[in-house]
């Protein structure tokens, strides 16, 4: 089992910039390959990015590609979600999870999600 934490998100305007970290306890992050997705009210939820074991290969949806930037360090079990250039289609409330297999089609672990709010 795998307890994933997620920071807290905010209230931003767009253009801003918002870093998310996804805290795992009870096993090492080492062990899995980890995403980001987000669900916008009304909408279902969506993949945003995925990291590789060690970091070396990252995965990203093309609607934040060139503005996010996923990331990680293994020594202090986290995982990152650089947000830049922030827009209002963002918010949403963003899930870190993590997946026993990479490239991941099954995500294993779900943090419980924090909301990013980006206003115009």
């Amino acid at each position: 089992q795998v307890q994933l934490v997620e920071s807290e998100g905010g209230l931003v305007q767009a253009g801003d910039s918002l870093r998310l970290s996804c805290t795992a306890s009870a096993r090492p992050l080492r062990n899995f390959a980890m995403g980001w997705f987000r669900q916008a009210p009304g909408k279902e939820r969506e993949f945003v990015a995925a990291i590789g074991y060690v970091g070396r290969t990252t995965n990203y949806a093309d609607s934040v590609k060139g503005r996010f930037t996923i990331f990680r360090d293994n020594a202090k079990n986290t995982v990152y979600l650089q947000m830049n250039s922030l827009k209002p289609e963002d918010t949403a409330v963003y899930y870190c999870a993590a997946s026993l297999n990479w490239p991941s089609n099954k995500y294993d672990y779900w943090g419980q999600g924090t909301q990013v709010t980006v206003s115009s």
